[in-house]
């Protein structure tokens, strides 16, 4: 089943318009949702909540319609974005106070499992914590009514690996014991390559690439060599490509055909997410 389904959609802000024609996001999966800054996954969040009005096209989410059921359909989702839009000087337990009553499954008990995880200080004000605490604070938020459904945006940007390190496990470990999707953007790669089970990338507006994790580990390759070893054969391969003086470096989808053109002089390297994004987009802009 899908747990959030995008047909026909457009959105335009300024310069600017989001088109996707069709995006199925599986239930039970966390999906990562890539792209550089200004590629269109903030406007596809807001539009997913509600936030923003579409242009055209349909978006549903549990398989209700966005523009006519949101509030249900909220109640089923937690939402960590940038910034949080809490009170900032509300003491976290004063937050939770306010937030809980909106939610008939807000489970205290889960509340303060989160908080001796993370090791927070309900007594502090928002604007006493840290900016990894706010992120940490917002995702025990997002949590703890058990949603279905949880939606986050740059939820460990700008913050240091031990950090993320810790939101992702409790992600992680929320997840082997709820039933849950996670749609997650973000430009942080590797936090990606251990965490997801899909990865979906926006380029200007527009969906260039979704695969399971395992095709991506399994089937993009780099590809090195010097500039004599580059063809026209192989470079119609390749999916982007950077070259210098020296020699060159691509991205190709293992295939048969890309098989039959590799050589003795080509190094052949496994490729990251990160090198997937950069990649694709510099093929985008040939």
């Amino acid at each position: 089943m899908n747990v959030i389904e995008i047909d026909n959609v457009k959105k335009t802000l300024g310069n600017f318009t989001l088109d996707i024609p069709h995006l199925a996001i599986k239930e039970g999966y966390i999906t990562g949702f890539i792209g550089q800054n200004g590629s269109g996954k903030t406007t596809t969040l807001k539009l997913i909540m509600n936030l923003l009005k579409l242009d055209g096209g349909q978006i549903k989410v549990f398989g209700k319609d966005v523009a006519t059921e949101s509030k249900q359909i909220h109640e089923q989702i937690g939402f960590v974005g940038e910034p949080t839009g809490y009170m900032t000087e509300a003491t976290l337990e004063q937050t939770k106070q306010m937030i809980a009553p909106f939610y008939k499954t807000w489970d205290d008990a889960l509340f303060n499992k989160y908080v001796k995880a993370f090791q927070l200080d309900t007594s502090k004000k928002i604007k006493e914590l840290s900016q990894g605490q706010n992120k940490q604070a917002a995702l025990i938020m997002a949590l703890s009514h058990r949603p279905k459904l949880i939606l986050l945006d740059e939820a460990t940007a700008n913050l240091d690996p031990v950090i993320r390190a810790q939101i992702l496990d409790i992600l992680m470990e929320h997840m082997q014991s709820e039933e849950v999707s996670v749609f997650y953007s973000t430009h942080i790669t590797s936090d990606l390559d251990k965490a997801s089970d899909y990865v979906v990338m926006m380029n200007n507006g527009k969906v260039v690439l979704y695969e399971d994790k395992e095709t991506l580990d399994s089937k993009y390759l780099i590809i090195k060599g010097p500039k004599k070893a580059l063809n026209d054969t192989l470079e119609k391969e390749l999916i982007g490509i950077q070259k210098n003086a020296f020699g060159f470096e691509g991205l190709a989808r293992l295939s048969e055909n890309m098989a039959k053109t590799l050589g003795n002089e080509l190094i052949c390297e496994k490729a990251n997410i990160e090198d997937i994004m950069i990649f694709t987009q510099r093929g985008s802009r040939k």
